[in-house]
């Protein structure tokens, strides 16, 4: 198992700045965003906590910090910079995973790329979200709390109406934005999907 490394990826715009916790030679990959303010911690600190879990369950995990917060298409580009870094590393599927303005950024990133199988918007706007209905056949997740004060629950109960099967949506009784009372809940929750949704189809010729 490697250590977590700090990466840059060049872009034509500049760099892209995230952490890696790469498994070498492993198919899989997880890529975490934040929300408007950027950083890398994610939804109550949980993507170190989760890209550690990955690593040891043979799945990289990066977690990418934007070149320019809150601005929805250069957050997109920097989402594609990462899937395409991850593609130069052999991985060959990938899940999305985004916090609050990044939920928008994920699910934008996941219609445009065919290597993207599975896309995780926790706690998402609506905003930039117009064509959800395109992901499929790739799995949708919508995470939300319904105490949520800065994005409401019809957020994402309405991202989930617009969007086709395969799609599933859970709610955190009682949390917020962040959803810091159920974090660890959370965690293991993104870590089983995120597994699940990685995994190679049956052969259809298996009995």
């Amino acid at each position: 198992m490697q250590p977590e490394a700090l990466i840059t990826i060049p872009t034509p715009a500049g760099p892209v700045r995230g952490i890696l916790d790469a498994v070498p030679g492993a198919p899989g990959g997880v890529i975490m965003v934040g929300g408007a303010g950027g950083g890398m911690h994610g939804p109550a600190g949980v993507y170190g906590p989760l890209a550690a879990r990955l690593q040891t369950e043979g799945v990289s995990a990066l977690r990418l910090d934007y070149r320019r917060p809150n601005a929805l298409v250069s957050c997109i580009k920097d989402t594609l910079a990462g899937i395409a870094f991850l593609d130069g590393q052999g991985v060959t599927s990938i899940v999305l995973i985004g916090w609050s303005f990044g939920g928008a950024v994920v699910i934008a990133a996941g219609v445009a790329s065919p290597l993207v199988v599975g896309v995780v918007a926790v706690a998402s706007q609506t905003f930039g979200t117009v064509d959800v209905e395109l992901l499929a056949p790739k799995r949708l997740l919508l995470l939300h709390g319904t105490a949520d004060q800065v994005l409401p629950l019809s957020c994402s109960t309405d991202i989930y109406c617009r969007a086709r099967e395969p799609k599933e949506i859970i709610f955190f009784e009682g949390d917020g934005h962040g959803i810091e009372h159920h974090a660890q809940e959370m965690c293991d929750l993104l870590l089983d999907w995120s597994i699940r949704a990685l995994a190679p189809p049956p052969d259809p010729g298996t009995p």
